[in-house]
């Protein structure tokens, strides 16, 4: 944001201080000042001069010699070869020891500018130079009178004499300061925003413009309807009229500060938007009333692949986000963006339409990056406008339209404003701010700061009312930054910070993760981190089916290319492209594990944000196999006090593992996580050989069924009674299904189980398998008979035939 200071005086008139002193105090009170330019640099002694009397140069036929009349007693001579100029022209002339900015070429300019000094040309003498707009360090954008060759004249309205200061005169005695604007103070990027900081900063008197009453007897209404179909996109839209238009240059006032800004002056009626925009940060919009059909304005998005020729002549392709202004028939603007060719204003143009609107930041600087527009409006609206703004602002063009003659304005205006902004109103404590920033500023200091800012004190109820383009004040530590920043960061007492001192601790689920890094890094896994960001690519290589769930992901708005465009909704394509990695590299081995976030959208397009799950992903290959797998596993349940309590149950639903080599991991009705060995067609896709076995955990559903609330139980008092037990049953019979039948039919009098036997060969018939536990049975209260622990044998053994088991011979 660049501020010319003569700008800034305007609505601070006692404002008189220099460059260095108001960039310092501007810094001290918040305001980041990146720098300041003096427009004036290198430029000295330059004044008005008056071309007295011009006559032909004795020896070159392009020169000539001129009589200037600089307000001193005698005339200076100078030779010039500007063929523009005659006698009684006004121009800014360079005395004998001065300096300009540069050459008449408008190249880049010398550091230290070019000395001018007396001499001679083809033998007559000149005690001076008349300068071009280039050689004073500005250019013909700016000031479009100035001659494509030669020097600079003064144009008749212009109120200077000879002798004047040149410089001065052209609006060139200038500073302008370059802020960096932090994007919560919405309300300093405007003149008036900076003007306030800076009367609040000096202690000096604050005038904005007094907008007053504008518009004939007529009814806006009866020109103009407006719908806004979109009021999400458009929180505010005002509109207003302007009839019998008379286009013409705008004053030199306009035209001098819209140069100090650098922009170029070009008709009343652009320039009047252009002022209106840097004066109060609105950007606004005219149109040419006749070019809209049915007089009606509609706010609403585009339809997907429509085209819209914006005022620079280039065809602009929509999509549904993309917010338009239409008119009874088409669309003639791209909202908050550029106006549309169809409704340009030209100097044929009779009755005017203005808009304000306020439309919203983030949609606006999304569809400027997707159309590839950007636009000064469209800056502005990125940032978040204030809706209540819009009406000052068009009252203001309007105000402005009258007092420069320029046309005659209806009476009225169209407001579309569904749902008001209100002022926040927040508590008055100065107790609390003193305590927050360690000083003692009484209550009038601060309520003088908060009235200079334009905040309301109500004594009675202790609040201060805030007005609504201060977005950034919503609490007491925003209060508190005002205080301090106009009292005086420099002012407040060096003190050593108060407080308790606490024990910090990790979150609990933080203390699991270190507990699972630890177990998985004993079995020899090592850490990684993979992208969050994958491609669409990454569902075939996984083999999911097309109506899968995790195919629906979050697409990027701005991907850095098609591999990194959608958020993953699957944790397993990092690892096994880790793991690939680790295997074309010739690694025999290799244990990875990574904890990481899966990104599962509620439904898709976005309406709010996705469900963000952690989730434990272990892969390895090489060494071990399934079961090796599930021991680690185990190991982990067992350290995180789920002991027991998780169930393996062989399913089929994970297309990327082998159909007959996977298992979710079961509490309830709730799936913890899965394992299993890769799919071979997915080893194929990830260039992987031989068995890749895998887990996946959901560390939210670990993490709620975690304890370490551990139980401690005395040595037992009575003594145990074991039993083993060997069965033949099919191989297809899962010994977890076994093992749930024991734990069953044992209940409360099995202390514990362990299979310790597995055979299969020759004393076996096909398709069977032995296998063989032992079981030890206690009561804690007696010693168990015989008969107790046979009842239960038998109730086993009966539930064991209804599988087909038999007990071995």
């Amino acid at each position: 944001m660049n501020t010319p200071l003569s700008w800034i005086k305007v609505y601070v008139p006692d404002l008189d201080v220099e460059a260095q002193e108001f960039v310092d105090a501007m810094t001290l009170s918040g305001s980041h000042v990146e720098g300041f330019e003096k427009k004036d640099k290198n430029l000295e002694k330059i004044v008005v001069g008056k071309i007295v009397k011009i006559e032909k140069h004795p020896d070159a036929d392009k020169l000539v010699v001129c009589q200037v009349d600089i307000g001193a007693d005698e005339l200076l001579q100078i030779v010039t070869g500007a063929p523009n100029v005659k006698e009684g022209d006004l121009v800014p002339t360079v005395l004998d020891g001065g300096k300009v900015a540069g050459g008449h070429d408008g190249g880049e300019l010398p550091a230290d500018g070019i000395k001018i000094k007396k001499g001679k040309l083809r033998g007559v003498p000149s005690y001076g130079m008349m300068c071009a707009i280039e050689e004073l360090g500005s250019s013909r954008e700016l000031y479009p009178e100035a001659p494509e060759n030669g020097v600079y004249v003064f144009p008749a309205e212009a109120d200077v004499k000879p002798g004047d200061d040149a410089v001065k005169a052209l609006g060139l005695d200038d500073v302008v300061v370059e802020y960096e604007i932090t994007s919560n103070r919405v309300d300093c990027f405007s003149m008036i925003g900076m003007a306030r900081e800076a009367a609040v900063t000096f202690d000096k008197p604050f005038y904005p413009p007094v907008i007053k009453k504008t518009g004939n007897d007529e009814d806006v209404n009866n020109y103009v309807s407006v719908e806004v179909q979109d009021t999400d996109l458009c929180k505010r839209y005002c509109a207003r009229v302007v009839k019998n238009l008379k286009i013409g240059p705008s004053p030199k006032w306009m035209r001098e500060r819209l140069a100090s800004q650098g922009i170029r002056s070009i008709n009343n009626l652009v320039d009047i938007t252009n002022y209106v925009m840097e004066e109060y940060g609105q950007p606004m919009h005219a149109y040419d009333l006749s070019t809209i059909a049915g007089n009606k304005i509609v706010v609403r998005r585009a339809k997907d692949g429509d085209t819209f020729v914006t005022l620079d002549g280039q065809e602009r392709k929509l999509d549904k986000d993309v917010l338009m202004i239409c008119d009874g028939e088409k669309e003639v603007g791209i909202a908050g963006i550029m106006g549309g060719e169809n409704s340009m204003v030209t100097d044929d143009i009779q009755t005017l339409l203005f808009e304000a609107a306020c439309f919203d930041g983030t949609n606006i600087r999304l569809s400027s990056r997707r159309l590839g527009l950007a636009t000064d409006a469209a800056f502005k609206f990125t940032k978040g406008l204030d809706p209540n703004l819009a009406e000052e602002a068009i009252n203001r063009a309007c105000q402005l339209i009258e007092e420069m003659g320029a046309g005659e304005v209806v009476g009225g205006m169209v407001d579309v404003y569904p749902d008001p902004v209100q002022p926040k109103v927040l508590p008055f404590e100065p107790e609390k701010i003193n305590k927050l920033l360690g000083t003692d500023i009484d209550e009038k200091t601060m309520l003088d700061i908060f009235d200079k800012l334009e905040l309301t004190y109500d004594e009675a109820a202790k609040t201060l009312t805030v007005p609504t383009f201060r977005q950034d004040l919503n609490c007491m530590a925003d209060l508190a930054e005002e205080v301090a920043r106009f009292y005086g960061y420099d002012k407040i007492p060096m003190s050593l910070p108060k407080g308790e001192a606490t024990v910090g601790k990790k979150p609990y689920s933080h203390r699991i993760y270190d507990i699972a890094r630890n177990i998985l890094e004993g079995n020899g896994f090592s850490g990684g981190m993979c992208y969050s960001f994958e491609s669409p690519k990454v569902f075939d290589k996984l083999l999911l089916p097309a109506d899968s769930i995790y195919r629906k992901a979050i697409t990027i708005a701005n991907p850095l290319g098609e591999d990194f465009s959608i958020m993953r909704t699957v944790s397993l394509n990092g690892m096994l492209t880790s793991l690939a990695t680790n295997f074309n590299r010739k690694n025999k081995v290799a244990r990875l594990y990574e904890f990481g976030n899966v990104y599962l959208p509620k439904q898709l397009p976005l309406t709010e944000l996705p469900e963000e799950c952690m989730k434990l992903t272990i892969g390895m290959y090489g060494e071990g196999d399934f079961f090796n797998l599930k021991g680690v596993i185990e190991e982990l349940f067992d350290n995180l006090g789920m002991k027991n309590i998780c169930t393996y149950v062989p399913t089929t639903e994970h297309p990327f593992l082998h159909p007959g080599r996977q298992a979710n991991i079961v509490k309830d009705d709730t799936v913890v996580g899965y394992l299993g060995q890769l799919h071979p067609e997915a080893c194929d896709n990830y260039n992987l050989k031989g068995e890749i076995y895998v887990a996946v955990l959901d560390m939210p559903n670990v993490v709620a069924l975690s304890s370490f609330d551990i139980k401690y139980e005395g040595i037992a008092k009575f003594p145990g009674s074991t039993r083993d037990l060997s069965m033949v049953m099919d191989k297809s019979i899962f010994v977890g299904q076994v093992e749930e039948l024991i734990k069953k039919c044992g209940g409360k009098l099995l202390e514990s189980y362990k299979l310790f036997d597995v055979y299969e060969g020759e004393q076996i018939a096909a398709g069977k398998k032995s296998v063989a536990y032992t079981m030890t049975f206690r009561a804690k209260d007696r010693t168990l008979e015989a008969g107790e622990v046979d009842k239960i044998i038998e109730k086993l053994v009966k539930e064991l035939g209804k599988l087909g088991i038999e007990l071995r011979a």
